[in-house]
């Protein structure tokens, strides 16, 4: 037993205050002895032992006194720095959550600064962009008022000018008609001269009437005036929709390209016997044609009812022979579909997207100097997913239809082009 506990009272279990000894030699609190007499019924006895006394007698005990006080002094430093011990781990815990609270706020104002200072300059280039399109559509604007208003003068002008013939004609008419009633009152040998000056008098020449056609004046400044202004206008939108071919010399041997390089479907058999060192050899894919080292380019793919392909761009360097992941490391920037309706961004690992409606047609958009790729609901122009890096090298887009399984993957992936 340790001293603490030999000076701790057996009654109230605390350090004595005011140590007393019985007859027994046990020690109490001098409060809490004569507590437990004043509780208890019959002779006096000690709690402990149980020994009784005559009488209440004991013995103050200043020896365990002091003793007591030593070791409460002692035991109150003892805990004085246990308490200060776990005050500073936790005031230590507390300063680091502080510590950190603080990092993750500094965080947090560099990413609301980052966003503020990227959605002010989005707002400028989303203004600058419909500003160019509002300069389009205003400058088209003045150029059919300004045609507009020539014709109107031209008609206006052509019918002005006759009806100011027609003026002087029924002039020159009426004045010929009060000449004629006046000879026809004359009865004088000259009747006949003067008749015959009046046949030979000039009337006001009026020229043809001038065309104005009205109703095709109207239908033409009434017809598809906005599809006539929209084909106009996407000839001068950038990017516009870039038209793509397939690269027959990059298609996998089992792939079969339409005669205008703008359909592709595999076939589950080899149908091309040609070695090309650009061909895939072991997956069933093919690139287009055209390949980018600047600019921003769009285009769409077709992909239907498929179950599965993928999509996207590739650098010229990709590994042709072998059967590779389509990821960043290793060249491909792709999304894909697998199993109907699960789609896919090709990172490391993969990304599932979260895609609201099943997609008929997918869009890129590449813009080689900011290194990004991203992918679109072509139909409804809904962002699905981006890529963003940097390019050394020419970018092909890259189309794989992937295995035919029997039929339920059947279907072709054609290339979308914008028909004017």
């Amino acid at each position: 037993m340790n001293l603490t506990e030999d000076l701790t009272c057996a009654i109230c279990y605390e350090l004595f205050t005011q140590p007393v000894m019985l007859g027994c030699m046990h020690h109490f609190c001098k409060s809490c002895i004569m507590r437990f007499w004043r509780g208890s019924r019959g002779p006096v006895s000690c709690p402990q032992c149980r020994r009784e006394f005559p009488n209440k007698q004991f013995q103050t005990n200043f020896l365990v006194a002091g003793v007591v006080e030593k070791v409460r002094g002692t035991s109150e430093e003892t805990s004085r720095k246990k308490r200060m011990k776990h005050l500073q781990e936790l005031l230590r815990n507390e300063q680091a959550k502080s510590k950190e609270y603080i990092s993750m706020m500094r965080r947090d104002d560099e990413k609301i600064n980052l966003v503020m200072r990227s959605s002010s300059e989005l707002k400028q280039k989303v203004q600058n962009e419909f500003c160019a399109l509002h300069q389009i559509l205003y400058n088209e604007e003045q150029a059919v008022l300004e045609e507009l208003r020539k014709e109107e003068d031209e008609m206006l002008n052509k019918l002005e000018r006759h009806m100011q013939e027609l003026k002087e004609a029924v002039r020159q008419a009426e004045e010929k008609i009060s000449m004629i009633g006046n000879s026809l009152d004359a009865i004088k040998e000259n009747l006949m001269v003067e008749v015959a000056d009046l046949n030979t008098r000039s009337v006001a020449e009026v020229g043809k009437e001038p065309k104005a056609d009205v109703p095709f004046f109207i239908s033409k400044y009434s017809g598809p005036l906005q599809f006539a202004v929209w084909k106009k206008m996407i000839k001068l939108i950038k990017p516009g929709l870039t038209h793509l071919t397939f690269d027959p010399d990059t298609a996998h041997p089992n792939l079969i390209l339409s005669s205008d390089q703008l359909s592709v479907v595999e076939c589950n058999k080899k149908v091309c016997s040609t070695q090309h060192p650009r061909r895939f050899i072991q997956s069933v894919n093919v690139l287009a044609a055209q390949s980018f080292s600047s600019g921003r380019h769009y285009w769409e793919v077709h992909v239907g009812n498929k179950t599965k392909w993928d999509l996207g761009v590739a650098a010229e360097s990709v590994d042709r022979k072998a059967r590779v992941k389509l990821c960043p490391e290793n060249g491909y920037l792709t999304i894909r579909l697998r199993n109907k309706n699960e789609y896919w961004a090709g990172t490391q690992p993969w990304t599932p997207l979260c895609v609201k409606h099943l997609l008929q047609r997918v869009g890129v958009f590449l813009d080689y100097e900011e290194g990004k790729v991203s992918f679109y609901n072509g139909e409804r122009m809904e962002l699905l997913f981006s890529f963003c890096t940097s390019f050394n090298g020419p970018i092909y887009p890259f189309f794989s239809t992937c295995f035919s399984d029997g039929g339920t993957n059947a279907e072709p992936l054609q290339l979308f082009h914008l028909q004017l």
